[in-house]
């Protein structure tokens, strides 16, 4: 039983390899860009609009909303990268559900990528709102005895952001995989209806998290 994309080797030519992790993901940005190419070619303003522009408005007011709440600013300069991070993770999620299919997010690597994105968002939204001497001066407060531990900090929340996303979508996957065995008439489709849930709440849990640490780190009090 494969519990990683990782393990799924597709070609190797030398120390190039192209495993799961890396076709699944390129599955996933192909059906991104084609789906938003597909919702936005032929948007229309007025009163009457279509029920997909209708559904995408929706959505995109929805994550507007939740970005708004968790960071008290506009929302307007997060939504692109916060978004584009909910939907990432969320269409990988949803994907397993097609059999063959291993969401990248299974794999460590990829969620790791992702942690270290949100990790170097924070200081650049931090230091464009704040300046850089006010954003580093944060790490000596109170005391400058605190430098160690709150670069510690830093390192061990983008630790718990990579590791809680794929040890929930790993063993989502691996259990599905093991009742698909035992009984695989009933539990499988169960277990579907399951992991497309916990893959939207997993998707919904990284983008909050992220967002609350972008708007920790542009909320520095400016030395005076």
């Amino acid at each position: 039983m494969r519990i990683s994309p990782e393990w799924l080797l597709f070609l190797s030519l030398g120390p190039l390899k192209l495993n799961g992790t890396i076709v699944f993901t390129w599955l996933v940005m192909a059906v991104m860009t084609l789906g938003s190419w597909l919702v936005t070619r032929r948007l229309r303003t007025g009163v009457r609009i279509p029920r997909w522009q209708n559904a995408l408005e929706a959505v995109v007011s929805g994550m507007m909303g939740q970005v708004r709440d968790v960071t008290r600013q506009d929302p307007v300069r997060f939504l692109p990268f916060l978004g584009t991070l909910f939907l990432f993770v969320c269409v990988c999620n949803i994907l397993s559900v097609v059999p063959g299919f291993q969401p990248p997010t299974g794999s460590l690597s990829t969620t790791a990528a992702l942690a270290i994105i949100v990790f170097l968002s924070v200081p650049a939204y931090g230091i464009k709102k704040v300046g850089i001497i006010n954003y580093l001066g944060n790490y000596l407060r109170p005391t400058f005895f605190m430098l160690p531990f709150n670069v510690m900090g830093e390192f061990t929340r983008t630790l718990a952001l990579a590791v809680r996303l794929f040890g929930n979508v790993m063993s989502s996957h691996m259990i599905g995989a093991i009742l698909l065995l035992i009984a695989p008439l009933i539990f499988p489709v169960i277990m579907n209806l399951l992991g497309l849930l916990t893959g939207l709440v997993q998707a919904y849990i990284f983008a909050v998290l992220a967002a609350v640490y972008i708007a920790a780190g542009m909320e520095i009090q400016k030395s005076r």
